[in-house]
């Protein structure tokens, strides 16, 4: 293994923070100026450091070269209908952006209507979210540059392809929203301030308002619909009901699945939208969440998880809300969760459902919410849903480990639907029946009755032994369901490094529901690594690996998994790869969008919160192992300078303090690393070319610290 010789970071032991009476060194404060030169001169020593490393592994070329050959497979997303046209997303297999085409039937022609690898060089401006008017003349759409989350709005005319004069921008996690007049549409804009705005920055995100803009004006002309001057870390969402006849508006204070629900009946608008809309409040506190599903003249349906963990769907009568008259349609189901409602048809109600971390497919009736038919799945999970109340069909995408996608069609005005398969992709050279796929439970630490579950996947023929390597994948907070997905980089793990995947669904996520989310926040957030070091303790007992050979990779939160887990039982893992990790939980919601994770983390400016943060803040918890033959497991960090969601500074100092603590400790071996890259955020809207590189670089990483041989 490669001696390193890491850069010197400068210490500034002048840096103290006092928290609750608690006295909390803070040395590398200074890494949280992006903009300063020392910062960019640390990032550039520690690039200078790990690229060449990287560079290094043996079977580099080969692993780029197969995760581009399993990566150039035809990428269509579901059809949605719009307007009389059709509209799919779809890539050729190596472009950096999909592009969105256009056709006038099912089997008509396919036209491009917007392409925005065209919008620049180097692929790094992606569309982010997006909307057409309700006649389906306009299409209103978001594009972010270099991966931020911030976006600017723009407007194309359908029938010509023409774009708009029009352009929003200091837009943010918005909604976007037409009126059904066609005429304009509802977004959120955050206040002008000095300073830069193009994802680099890190000052919190405040004070948003919802807009409302006419199509053919200027934004200055833009109308204030809503704003909490004293609530300034409240976010709001508008939605248009099916009939466009109400404006129901959601507000949010964190990532809890919980939101306060105003209404107003556009005909109490009698000269339209010209100033703040008169919200009626049907729910005023933040003890459940309501998700708008359809309505038939006042009588709405929400999807809630009001006394009900597992969702179920509820009927409100807007002319008489008041909660003892809200009405069941739906029951919870006892042990699936319900995730996505869909109506379509008029009087039908599609339900995604997940029992045990795989979809399940209902079909039920509008009106007296009985159980019509299931829609037949294989084992995996359904992506996405697509209808319509006035359409009579719904497209669904249905994934797996080893399969990248299957749409089918579904006419829903048949009495008994049955689905067809509208389009199948299939990989060139893979043959999924050489893998297996099962799901294994193993029991939490603190309660051996609560059963984790954990997918498993791979070749057939390999035999189980301690010489396999493992790329176990977690995430475990806010409410998110990891479930099955196609990668093709795991496949060429799998496949060709005769490596195991496996995936915990441990608790923070929504697998099973709300109590399973909360059961892994606030206080309970140690039960998360418990039940990922668990999933780590299962694969060796039960001679899968060693636990030398096992790779632990989480991203964001699932970034702050794998340091935690590695700072609390780095005997367990051979290598940590941390995307965008959270890495300060004291710091964390001051920076961006943080504070809206005190929901899931707290927040260290309340002294109980801090004893929690504390405890396992990984920036706070590193130090050299106790035995002698015990090091820290090898660890690559790996952040963008664009991304606005969790922001660079976590991983910078989260390196600095890890390469200060181990630079002296002689049987410190395993590489501790880091890579920044440039025009990159968080994730979303990678280009292609970006994600292959990133991919190789990591299986490089992995292959090298775990010391394994390439199989053809």
């Amino acid at each position: 293994m490669t001696t390193f010789v890491y850069p010197e970071a400068r210490r500034d032991e002048t840096v103290v923070d006092d928290y609750h009476g608690q006295k909390i060194p803070d040395p590398y404060r200074w890494l949280e100026d992006p903009d300063s030169q020392e910062t960019k001169e640390f990032v550039d020593k520690q690039n200078a450091v790990t690229v060449p490393f990287l560079e290094s592994c043996p079977v580099r070329q080969k692993l780029n070269k197969r995760i581009t050959e399993l990566y150039d497979y035809p990428k269509y997303g579901c059809p949605f209908k719009r307007g009389k046209h059709y509209f799919y997303y779809y890539n050729t297999g190596l472009q950096n952006q999909s592009v969105l085409f256009v056709q006038d039937s099912l089997d008509g022609e396919a036209r491009e209507f917007l392409d925005p690898n065209k919008l620049s060089e180097d692929g790094t401006v992606s569309i982010n979210g997006s909307d057409f008017s309700e006649d389906g003349r306009y299409f209103a759409y978001g594009l972010s540059a270099s991966g931020s989350d911030w976006i600017t709005i723009h407007f194309r005319d359908v029938d010509t392809g023409k774009e708009l004069p029009d352009v929003l921008t200091r837009v943010k996690f918005s909604c976007i929203t037409w009126t059904h007049d066609n005429s304009g549409i509802f977004y959120n804009k955050y206040p002008e301030e000095d300073g830069k705005c193009d994802g680099t920055e890190t000052v919190c995100n405040l004070n948003q308002k919802i807009m409302y803009h006419r199509l053919g004006t200027d934004q200055s002309q833009d109308v204030l619909c809503a704003e909490w001057p004293d609530h300034p870390k409240w976010m709001g969402s508008i939605t248009v009901s099916d009939c466009g006849h109400y404006i129901l508006c959601e507000i949010t204070e964190g990532c809890d699945p919980v939101n306060q629900l105003y209404f107003c009946e556009l005909s109490s608008l009698p000269k339209g939208i010209t100033g703040k809309l008169p919200l009626t409040a049907i729910v005023d506190n933040f003890e459940a969440e309501y998700q708008y599903v359809t309505n038939e003249e006042s009588i709405f349906t929400f999807k809630t998880n009001f006394n009900s963990p597992h969702y179920k769907l509820i009927n409100i009568d807007f002319n008489n809300f008041s909660q003892e008259n809200w009405l069941t349609l739906v029951p919870e189901d006892g042990e699936d969760v319900l995730e996505t409602v869909t109506c379509v048809n008029q009087d039908k109600l599609v339900l995604c459902y997940l029992h045990d971390v795989k979809s399940v497919l209902r079909i039920h009736d509008l009106t007296s919410g009985r159980k019509i038919s299931d829609l037949p799945l294989d084992i995996g999970c359904i992506q996405t849903v697509n209808g319509k109340k006035k359409h009579t069909e719904i497209f669904y995408q249905f994934i797996s480990f080893l399969s990248p996608g299957i749409i089918y069609r579904c006419a829903m005005n048949d009495i008994r639907p049955v689905p067809t398969v509208f389009r199948e992709t299939k990989v060139k050279d893979i043959d999924a029946n050489n893998f297996i796929t099962k799901q294994v439970f193993y029991p939490a630490d603190n309660d051996p009755n609560i059963k984790i579950p954990m997918f498993v996947v791979h070749k057939k023929s390999l035999k189980l032994d301690s010489s396999n390597p493992v790329y176990l994948y977690g995430y475990g907070g806010f409410n998110i369901s990891i479930t099955p997905t196609y990668s093709a980089s795991r496949v060429v793990f799998m496949n060709h490094l005769n490596g195991i995947l496996a995936v915990a669904n441990i608790r923070g996520g929504g697998e099973y529901g709300d109590t399973w989310h909360k059961a892994g926040t606030m206080n309970r957030k140690q039960n998360v690594f418990n039940d990922f070091q668990g999933a780590a303790r299962y694969l060796v007992e039960q001679n899968y690996t060693a636990a030398n050979k096992i790779a632990i990779v989480g991203g964001s939160n699932g970034g702050l998994l794998v340091a935690a887990c590695a700072n609390q039982r780095p005997e367990l893992f051979g290598c940590v790869i941390g995307q965008v990790g959270v890495m300060d939980m004291l710091r964390f919601h001051k920076f961006t969008i943080g504070h809206a994770w005190t929901t899931d983390f707290g927040c260290a400016d309340i002294k109980e919160q801090f004893q929690w943060l504390v405890k396992y803040s990984p920036l706070h918890n590193i130090s050299v192992p106790d035995s002698e033959v015990i090091q820290y497991p090898a660890m690559l960090l790996l952040t963008g300078d664009h991304d606005d969601r969790v922001v660079p500074l976590h991983s910078l100092k989260f390196i600095a303090q890890l390469q200060h603590v181990f630079k002296n400790c002689k049987k410190q071996t395993n590489p501790l690393l880091i890579r920044v890259d440039t025009k990159s955020g968080h994730g979303f809207g990678k280009p292609t070319a970006k994600q292959i590189e990133e991919l190789t670089e990591i299986y490089s990483f992995i292959s090298l610290c775990l010391k394994l041989k390439w199989c053809d």
